[in-house]
This record gives C-alpha cells, sequence and structure tokens, in this order.
C-alpha cells in the first residue's frame, strides 16, 4: 500500500501529490523493517538455486512458511484443487499467457552480467538464449530440456504459447495434472521476497538505500537465484533505460524494477507497478516473441535434439510426428524480417494506450447509490 502510494503521487505529477510521497515510501520501509526483524521469515534455500525457487510454487505438501506468510493451501486429500497446470497449457481454458521478449530479456546471465550487452542478443536461437541464465528463467518457463516427471521431454507447446515463452511456474511435473485440473501445489499470495523489493526500492526512492539494505535484498534474491555476481551496479543499464522510455537514469533503480519483474512474473504485481509508475506506454509494445532463424525447419527448442516445431505458411501435406506447425500467416501473426525474425503476434492490432486506464472505472451502480461520486475522466 504504502509502496504504490508513494510512487504514484511521485510519478503522477498531475496529481500534485508529489511532495507528500516520500511518507508513503517511508511507510512501507517501516513496515518492511518490521517485518525483517521480527525474524520469523526468509527466503526459502536449501543451497539448490535450480530448484528453490520454482518450490515455492510447486510444493504440494502445503506452503513453504519460512517464506510464504500467506497462501491458497490446496490439498488431494480433501479434493481441494485448482487448474494451474491446465490453464497454462490449454489453448483453451486459459488465455495462454506467453511473456514477451523485451520482459525475458532482462533476466541477467548466471555471472551477473547483462545479457543485453551482447551485441547479437536479439538473434540468438531460443535454447542459446535461456542457457546460462539467471536460474529463474528456467524455473518460470520451459526450457533447458525440462522434462516432465515421467521423464518425457517437454519443450515449450506451440500449440499453447504465442511467443515460444511458455510458462512454468506454477505447474507441477506430472502430465496427468494438465487435463484433469488437480493441482493441490499451494499459491502464494504474500512472500517474503515481496517484503525485500519493497523495502529496497522504497528506500532507493528515499535516496536511503545502503550497500547493506541491497545485499539484504537484491543481492539476497540473485544469490538464491544462483547468480554468482551480485554487486549493487555502479552504472545504469542501457537497455533498461530505453525499456523504461529513458525516464529513470538512477543505476541502483532501475535494476530493482528489474528484479522486482523477474521475482514476481506471473504473480499478478505487473499491472499494478506499470500503473504507479506511470509506465503506460510500455503497453503499446510488440507483442514479440523467441527468434526464428528459419521458414519451413523443424526446431528442437528444448536443447535436448527433441523436434518440437516448424514456421511455415501453411501446414504441409507430409508432417513429422510430434512437431507442430506454427503457421506464420503475415496478418495475425509475423516475422520480424519476413521469412525469418522474432515472433511478432497479434502483428494487426493496434497497441494505443489512454492515461484513463491508470484509474479504475466507478461502477455505474455506485453512482446511482451516490450521487456525489464522480466518474474518473475518461470513463
Amino acid at each position: 500500500m504504502g509502496l504504490f502510494e508513494g510512487s504514484f503521487r511521485k510519478y503522477h505529477t498531475e496529481l500534485g501529490l508529489t511532495g507528500s510521497a516520500a511518507i508513503w515510501f517511508q511507510n512501507s520501509v517501516d513496515a518492511a523493517t518490521a517485518l525483517m526483524a521480527s525474524g520469523n521469515y526468509k527466503l526459502h534455500s536449501t543451497g539448490s538455486p535450480s530448484l528453490d525457487y520454482r518450490a515455492v510454487f510447486t510444493t504440494t505438501t502445503g506452503p513453504l512458511s519460512d517464506e510464504v506468510i500467506l497462501a491458497f493451501v490446496y490439498s488431494d486429500g480433501l479434493k481441494l484443487w485448482h487448474n494451474a497446470n491446465a490453464y497454462f497449457t490449454s489453448a483453451t481454458l486459459g488465455n495462454r499467457t506467453s511473456p514477451v521478449k523485451a520482459f525475458i530479456d532482462t533476466y541477467l546471465n548466471r555471472d551477473g552480467s547483462r545479457f543485453t550487452d551482447a551485441p547479437n542478443f536479439d538473434t540468438i536461437s531460443f535454447p542459446n538464449e535461456t542457457a546460462n541464465r539467471d536460474l529463474r528463467l528456467q524455473q518460470s518457463i520451459r526450457c533447458n530440456r525440462y522434462k516432465y516427471s515421467t521423464g518425457v521431454s517437454a519443450p515449450p507447446d506451440y500449440s499453447f504459447t504465442f511467443t515460444g515463452y511458455q510458462p512454468l511456474k506454477f505447474n507441477v511435473d506430472d502430465p496427468a495434472v494438465n487435463t484433469n485440473s488437480h493441482n493441490s501445489n499451494s499459491v502464494a499470495i504474500f512472500r517474503y521476497a515481496e517484503v525485500l523489493l519493497n523495502l529496497a526500492e522504497a528506500k532507493e526512492e528515499l535516496g536511503t538505500l545502503t550497500g547493506a539494505d541491497w545485499n539484504n535484498t537484491i543481492g539476497a534474491l540473485r544469490s538464491r537465484a544462483g547468480i554468482t555476481n551480485t554487486a549493487m551496479p555502479a552504472t545504469a543499464d542501457p537497455y533498461l533505460q530505453q525499456y523504461f522510455l529513458n525516464t529513470i537514469s538512477d543505476a541502483v533503480l532501475l535494476e530493482i524494477r528489474r528484479e522486482r519483474g523477474v521475482e514476481l512474473m506471473l504473480e499478478g504485481f505487473r499491472w499494478d507497478d506499470i500503473r504507479r509508475w506511470k509506465m503506460g506506454l510500455l503497453m503499446n509494445m510488440p507483442y514479440n516473441g523467441v527468434y526464428v532463424p528459419a521458414m519451413n525447419t523443424p526446431f528442437a527448442m528444448n536443447g535436448d535434439g527433441v523436434l518440437n516445431v516448424s514456421f511455415v505458411t501453411s501446414t504441409p501435406a507430409t508432417t513429422i510426428k510430434g512437431v507442430y506447425y506454427y503457421v506464420i500467416d503475415n496478418k495475425t501473426v509475423k516475422l520480424t524480417q519476413g521469412n525469418y525474425g522474432n515472433i511478432v503476434w497479434l502483428a494487426n492490432i493496434p497497441r494505443v494506450w489512454d492515461d484513463k486506464m491508470y484509474y479504475d472505472p466507478i461502477p455505474g451502480s455506485e453512482i446511482v447509490l451516490n450521487p456525489n461520486l464522480k466518474q474518473n475522466t475518461g470513463w
């Protein structure tokens, strides 16, 4: 609450409330500091950075209480289930959630260097693009030889994902759950990682973040994810500056925003973050996906040699078993360079941001009950 209100007041200068933003940032700092000082919670870490992050979202024995503060709890014994697997692996049940490349590019390399510093980062094949990255990436999307618990290769399934970046984070590894909607893994609502992110951002906004604060928050999150160099940055990342529309030059704040996106991926925070940062124009970015080197060529996107997708203008008469034929119609979906390049999904739909979307409309029924309420501008 404090972080949202403080940043909304700071960045939405049209409200004339910037002078009171610091009060809200400090409230956020105070709340996070008190919880951290209690010693009741910590980041879940068993020393296995390739497993620990995803375990927070896939455990079926109840929430991991070292990190998770509040959760929805499910149970096979009580027949209390949810359908996360089906939601992320069904072409009809879910909304086929597919992260865009611009966001995936923000994941650091495992040594702490920036992936986007490589001169050819936009044209790296998917198996190579996802190798040697922040280990949260392979725990959030299907990549790097991911297999089901049955031992069967489970590459990104292009009948479910539009961009090639197929979510994995909340999915258990049993393929049967994809169709029976019997997920019993707990779903975290509020966890200690969010507290660390809140503290880091609020302190940096106040100009009070220290090296020790960085190490205890962003550094700790990156260390849990297997990143070897977690030092506070000395210079701003030009990719992130461009990503955030050249509105921020603070190197540390940019990194905190990177970390917030990566750590909280798919947990429902991004829309509120975009609104409070006044970054609505990000919604206009192209819906770009993985790099496709060539058309009419089967690819093994899991990096294990198992062919699973070919990009074509129409499905061929003779097909290869296990290969999905992704039709590039050059209307709804195209490649940036015509017969190669990055996938562009919904290429035929213009994206136009309207500032009214920073606010929700007041329901008409509420205005009827209280005529003194005035509808938000633009609605």
